[in-house]
């Protein structure tokens, strides 16, 4: 019987510190490639797909999953240059600083409103009413 070279799921897991459901969910979707079974079962993945899932966890950096199968079919395909890569980051950072304003934002709204309210035990609040007159964002 042929020997299977490899690591099981929770190898895998244990190594990159991700969530075994994470892992399944990113075969799923295509992100990491399905792995074959050894003879006892078990599904064996290839030693190099350390590297790929902590890869596929840049998402802890804000990234898209759209964003990361871009960054990867880039490197899968050996197509990937820095200057392309460049690119995508700098439009990945302006993204993530319009939306650290939008929070900005919100933490002033909430803020403000909050600042309004006295806390007390009667039916008109400041927060409701200023909730139903914001302005609207364009979303």
């Amino acid at each position: 019987m042929e020997q299977q070279v490899g690591i099981l799921r929770a190898q895998l897991a244990r190594k990159t510190g991700c969530n075994l459901e994470t892992i399944r969910y990113y075969e799923k979707v295509g992100l990491l490639p399905g792995p074959p079974r050894s003879s006892n079962g078990y599904r064996v993945y290839s030693p190099e797909l350390v590297q790929r899932l902590q890869f596929i966890r840049a998402r802890d950096l804000g990234y898209a999953m759209d964003e990361i199968r871009s960054l990867l079919s880039l490197t899968d395909t050996g197509a990937q240059t820095c200057a392309e890569v460049m690119a995508r980051t700098e439009l990945h950072l302006e993204d993530v600083r319009r939306r650290i304003a939008d929070l900005q934002k919100i933490e002033v709204t909430l803020a403000t409103t909050l600042a309004r309210c006295t806390g007390d035990d009667v039916a008109e609040c400041p927060i409701l009413e200023a909730l139903q007159f914001l302005p609207h964002q364009g979303n």
